[in-house]
């Protein structure tokens, strides 16, 4: 075979093992046993090669130390010693290095993937000596830990997600994983409707026309029902429970008798959500030490944390009291 062949044919295989260094062990093994699970074929091919890796990166550090030696004796029986040497750099850094790491870099799962059985090849030919070096760096430094993410980097990966012009997600989208993502963080005082803002009914109270006009000025759809005081509550009046329901009637007489939620200001909403799930419950009182009321909180606060949108129901308690 002519020489310039083997030689042409070592500076590829230099270049490939250096730019699959880079690029291979670039690639996140959860990120690719992500897309594996959704199909990508790439990605399943890429991860069986890619999850050992200590022994992947000795095998191709290995194997590029043997191309670049093996290219320069090559090239020192062609030229002298100091020409040999300058050629021999030349050619590896600018064919070797700088091209296929620039290249694999940014096509690093689709090269892989053509040529992970090729790498397979040198892991089979080369354990010998890899596998005893990949051993004793699983042992000392311990197998590579999944990429996590907290919640502030996962919304600015949203973030720059949405922004992108080829991305699927859009603003509605990155809105509520936002919501949904920060929601825990607040606690039901950042929330609730405070003592003074909150509309309840005594349970002695008729129903007449300026109560039912104040019940579609304030929009609400659940209004707590006490009895002599405020921070005695019985219950909740469900307006839609209002309908065909006369004038003069006492709030006594329709209402609910069903317990409410009891919470501190202090609870987390995530844990407050969660006990609105539970107990199918979605209004809750806020009381203090003295069981004195603080606020009201319902299940739609939550919601509209999450989504970070005002949830309306005006319209719905006028159409039903109308």
């Amino acid at each position: 075979m002519p020489i310039y062949i083997i030689i042409i044919s070592l500076i590829l295989l230099s270049g490939l093992f250096s730019g699959l260094t880079l690029g291979l062990l670039g690639l996140d093994v959860a990120e690719l046993k992500r897309k594996m699970s959704l199909g990508n074929k790439d990605a399943e091919k890429v991860y069986h090669i890619r999850k050992r890796g200590n022994l992947l990166l000795c095998t191709l550090l290995l194997g590029n130390v043997w191309v670049n030696s093996t290219l320069a004796i090559f090239l020192g029986s062609m030229a002298s010693g100091a020409m040999a040497g300058i050629i021999a750099t030349g050619l590896i850094v600018i064919f070797g290095e700088i091209i296929p790491q620039a290249a694999f870099s940014r096509y690093a799962l689709q090269v892989g993937a053509k040529t992970a059985g090729l790498v397979r090849f040198f892991i089979i030919i080369l354990f010998p000596v890899c596998w005893p070096i990949a051993w004793v760096l699983d042992k000392v430094l311990g197998r590579e830990m999944p990429q996590v993410y907290s919640k502030k980097e996962l919304i600015k990966i949203i973030e720059e997600h949405e922004d992108a012009q080829e991305s699927g997600i859009d603003a509605d989208e990155e809105r509520i994983v936002t919501g949904a993502l920060t929601y825990s963080e607040k606690i039901v005082e950042d929330v609730m409707t405070p003592r003074k803002g909150v509309y309840a009914l005594d349970s002695a109270t008729s129903i007449t026309e300026e109560i039912i006009e104040e019940i579609k000025i304030k929009g609400f759809t659940r209004i707590p029902v006490y009895t002599g005081s405020v921070d005695q509550t019985l219950g909740v009046l469900y307006v839609k429970d209002l309908l065909n329901i006369p004038l003069g009637t006492a709030i006594q007489d329709v209402f609910k008798k069903e317990r409410m939620l009891q919470v501190s200001r202090e609870m987390k909403l995530d844990t407050l959500l969660a006990q609105f799930i539970q107990t199918q419950i979605h209004l809750a009182v806020v009381k203090d030490i003295r069981n004195r009321l603080e606020g009201v909180i319902s299940l739609e606060d939550i919601i509209e944390v999450i989504l970070n949108q005002d949830i309306n129901d005006e319209t719905d308690v006028s159409e039903v009291i109308s």
